[in-house]
């Protein structure tokens, strides 16, 4: 029997059934496996493949979608990934456009590195953010705090999910309550019994990536980022809004070294939801 053409192959739903092939999909082009990560986008978000008629995935991407369930705020479209055996055949784009035109009038993001930003721009997104990847060990001399950082509790999730609400600029909840069973860590920060902030750090690897990060000011980021790295012998990976320079500097002081620049591209709205002033780094950049 011939192999049928690419072109021909369907697009299909992925569910948590399918965790395995996207890890594998993703060792195969020489990244992570990422299983845990995996295993909370196919979760809280819709996944998207084509079957490999000789196994595993040709492609695959995940969509996190924001808002209203049945009128998204927000598409956060990650994990873009094609096969290496397939690389270079159409089949990225052709998954794409059929992502783009099944979330309809949804305003879409992606974080694009600098070899995948070629096919979003073509399919009309436009780049309207940087994000710098910071990765090491957190060195916590020097660093003086005055925001008050805690462990979160489950009787904090209200106020966290507030907070997030109104910083992102959607409704997130389907992410933010698995983040207790996701990440190692959940701190918040307060002032006079207010939530002022919160972050979480999750493992990654070797890494915690730290993320969400939501505060009220620099100064707030500062003591949730050093909170996290106190509480991990791990090294810390996240990405930081470039316009959060202040931060990054001090992040930079700190043991934490630049790795890449991300572009943050939207298609459908010409900024993100939400206020950036408050919003430091992403839970992940595969979901906004």
């Amino acid at each position: 029997m011939p192999t049928p053409s690419l072109a021909s192959l369907p697009v299909r739903r992925l569910t948590l059934r399918d965790l395995t092939a996207c890890a594998d999909l993703s060792e195969d082009r020489g990244w992570p496996r990422e299983e845990h990560k995996w295993g909370l986008l196919l979760s809280a978000g819709k996944g998207y493949g084509i079957d490999d008629p000789d196994g595993g995935l040709v492609t695959a991407c995940v969509v996190t979608e924001y808002g209203p369930q049945e009128r998204p705020a927000l598409g956060a479209i990650g994990m873009v990934l094609v096969a290496e055996r397939h690389a270079r055949q159409g089949v990225g784009r052709r998954l794409m456009r059929h992502v783009v035109s099944s979330m309809g009038t949804t305003p879409l993001t992606l974080h694009a590195t600098p070899c995948g930003r070629p096919l979003y721009e073509e399919l009309g997104f436009k780049v309207t953010g940087r994000a710098e990847m910071l990765r090491g060990h957190f060195v916590p001399a020097g660093a003086q705090h005055k925001a008050v950082t805690r462990a979160a509790t489950a009787e904090d999730l209200p106020a966290i999910l507030r907070l997030d609400a109104e910083v992102f600029g959607a409704d997130r909840t389907h992410i933010v309550a698995r983040l207790p069973a996701f990440a190692d860590q959940l701190r918040v920060a307060e002032e006079n019994g207010r939530l002022i902030g919160y972050a979480a750090a999750w493992p990654n690897m070797d890494t915690h990536v730290v993320g969400p990060l939501i505060a009220r000011d620099t100064p707030t980021a500062q003591a949730l980022l050093a909170s996290l790295a106190a509480h991990t012998d791990r090294p810390l990976r996240t990405d930081i809004d470039v316009r959060h320079e202040e931060l990054l500097g001090w992040a930079k002081e700190h043991g934490l070294a630049s790795v890449a620049f991300n572009a943050v591209m939207t298609y459908g709205i010409t900024e993100l939801p939400g206020d950036w002033r408050r919003r430091f780094a992403p839970v992940t950049v595969a979901a906004g």
